[in-house]
């Protein structure tokens, strides 16, 4: 007798709603992607953190407070223009504008912390309270980072942690160990996400 022909069972049919969830999943996704920038500049941030670690070994050499301040905003002058070139060539090269839709808002999430660290940083040296302008300025620079990170990539908003991490210790240890803990922060966390980003995401 012949043996029958064995029947192959095909896959059941995918439940609608399996469907449904799988199209909005892609489209969610999309509109993260979409709604995402992508020009944050990696070597930029690697620039920005070597400048970072001259600051902190000028800075700690500084005989007077006002001098060792005025080695750290002269050392924030030129890492906020290094910053914004390569932020903006990026975003040339990435044909992502920065004055609307993503690139907008990331500037604009960005600022405000920024802002309050300066206002912060002349009340407190006006009245001489200069042993928490480290943790201030890492804290706030992380806040700014977070909240522009909510618009880019996973790893600007990770850094943004890191930083206000990186300030927390700052406060919470002696006002020696200020400039160590600026160069850790502005330094090597600069230097350490600013190349992981320029690795995984162009420069």
């Amino acid at each position: 007798m012949p043996t029958p022909l064995r029947q192959d069972r095909s896959d059941p049919p995918i439940a609608l709603h399996e469907r449904a969830m799988d199209d909005l999943r892609y489209i969610r996704q999309t509109m993260e992607r979409a709604n995402a920038f992508t020009a944050v500049p990696g070597w930029g941030g690697v620039t920005v953190g070597v400048m970072g670690v001259i600051a902190a070994a000028v800075a700690s050499r500084q005989p007077t407070p006002g001098r060792w301040l005025v080695a750290w905003l002269v050392t924030a002058v030129a890492a906020t223009l290094v910053g914004a070139a390569t932020l903006a060539a990026k975003a040339r090269r990435a044909n992502v504008p920065l004055r609307t839709g993503p690139g907008r808002t990331f500037v604009l999430s960005f600022l405000p912390p920024i802002g309050a660290a300066a206002a912060l940083t002349a009340a407190l040296y006006a009245h001489g309270n200069v042993a928490t302008l480290p943790g201030l300025w890492l804290l706030s620079f992380g806040a700014a980072v977070m909240a522009a990170g909510a618009f880019s990539v996973r790893a600007v908003p990770s850094m943004g942690i890191a930083f206000m991490a990186t300030g927390g210790l700052a406060l919470a240890t002696p006002a020696a160990w200020g400039d160590a803990w600026l160069a850790a922060g502005f330094g090597g966390l600069h230097l350490g996400f600013g190349y992981f980003i320029a690795r995984r995401h162009g420069g």
